[in-house]
């Protein structure tokens, strides 16, 4: 079965988490990746938990594996005048350079897209930086840990008497790549109309800011600012997270209009309490919240999770588990889709490999390779892709720039 990527050839010299999920979703659906590591200078997700059976190790992170399957893998040290020669090498050899240092460092090593377009006229450079590669901020480097507070999502999280709560996770790089391979995509389009290559500088925070156009807009044209508002909802009530029977057991509930509201009361066998004139409207409802989530959460600590969702949802109600990690993988609903694969890796062993989002009848996306280890490739990059000789692929390992 043809795949929609097929013959797509890139030279990924990225890392973190935006740049390696682009090429991922390239490379699922049947893109052929090259990935650029180096020992000296590990990938982040590498040193990062959780690993395998717990035991720390560049190859052992599940980080690094969720989002690099499918991808050749070759150790290289750019600082190595050989190794910059083979980098160059794999460029003419690429249609596609994608990087996601902080600015200045493509420059430094001549990789910048004017060099570049000296080697492949029609090369297509996709960057991605926290802050785009101009404007006084952009030189900054950062992650989206650090990205996501400094447009503001940590002011909107958290209850109105506490300070701001941080996202726990670079949250602005699960944004921004979206953007990115759409963004990709299109600049492929116009190299296959026209034959000639594009230059892509994308600004994490920017495609996240995309997701806050109601702050913007309410300080544009009511001069307010955004208030933490805990689990409520201005739209919703009840509306919040609500702890059930089991240890750390919890589901979520949204209410957003009397119809839901109805159905609600009829699901709970419709209690003395929900019959008080203060609940009968949305706006008394929202007016004595605090009062309404207690009262809810009375009737859903007697049940376990999945019994409060089955229960609600079989009367129309919008209602969910809080799924933790056991749970997501056991879903009957994920396994049913296929959306996880399990792939062997050459050191974890078996692994589970997330898919993508949406199925394609005549182009489906495959997990065909667990995540690389560093440099598990480099043979076959030099030998097969790039057609090297025994003798120069001897005398470039000697030479110590495959590090």
């Amino acid at each position: 079965m043809k795949e929609a990527f097929e013959g797509l050839k890139i030279a990924d010299f990225s890392w973190t988490v935006t740049g390696p999920l682009v090429s991922k979703y390239l490379a699922d659906f049947g893109a052929t990746v090259v990935r650029m590591e180096s020992s000296l200078r590990p990938d982040a997700p590498r040193l990062s938990a959780p690993y395998t059976d717990r035991k720390p190790g560049l190859n052992r992170s599940g980080f690094f594996a969720m989002f690099n399957n499918n991808k050749y893998d070759i150790a290289l040290n750019l600082a190595c005048p050989r190794g910059l020669d083979v980098a160059k090498r794999i460029v003419m050899w690429s249609d596609v350079v994608l990087e996601s240092f902080a600015p200045g460092v493509m420059e430094k090593y001549g990789l910048d897209y004017d060099n570049l377009k000296k080697l492949k006229p029609d090369i297509v450079m996709f960057r991605t930086s926290t802050q785009g590669q101009t404007g006084p901020y952009a030189r900054h480097p950062g992650f989206g840990y650090q990205a996501a507070g400094f447009i503001g999502f940590p002011l909107l999280i958290g209850w109105p008497d506490r300070s701001p709560m941080p996202i726990p996770i670079a949250y602005t790089d699960y944004i921004a790549f979206q953007f990115g391979a759409a963004a990709l995509i299109a600049a492929l389009d116009y190299k296959r109309r026209t034959g000639k290559g594009q230059y892509l500088d994308m600004s994490q925070i920017e495609a996240a800011l995309q997701f806050l156009s109601p702050v913007m807009l309410d300080w544009v044209v009511n001069s307010r600012e955004p208030a933490r508002i805990g689990n409520s909802s201005p739209d919703a009530a009840p509306h919040g997270v609500y702890r059930c029977k089991g240890d750390d057991d919890w589901c979520a509930i949204a209410e957003t209009n009397d119809r839901q509201w109805e159905a609600f009361i009829d699901a709970i066998g419709r209690p003395q309490w929900t019959t008080e004139s203060e609940f009968g409207t949305f706006a008394g409802r929202k007016r004595n919240e605090d009062k309404l989530n207690k009262l809810v959460e009375e009737w859903t600590f007697h049940f376990d999770s999945y019994e409060v969702m089955h229960k609600l949802q079989a009367n129309g109600v919008p209602c969910s588990v809080v799924a933790g990690g056991k749970v997501l993988v056991n879903d009957p609903h994920f396994k049913e889709r296929g959306y996880y694969c399990e792939l062997e890796h050459q050191e974890m062993g078996k692994v589970l490999t997330p898919g993508q989002p949406f199925k394609m009848s005549k182009t489906p996306a495959r997990a065909k390779m667990a995540a690389p280890c560093l440099g598990e490739h480099t043979e076959f990059v030099c030998r097969e892709l790039l057609k090297m000789s025994d003798g120069e692929f001897v005398e470039l390992l000697t030479s110590g720039c495959f590090e």
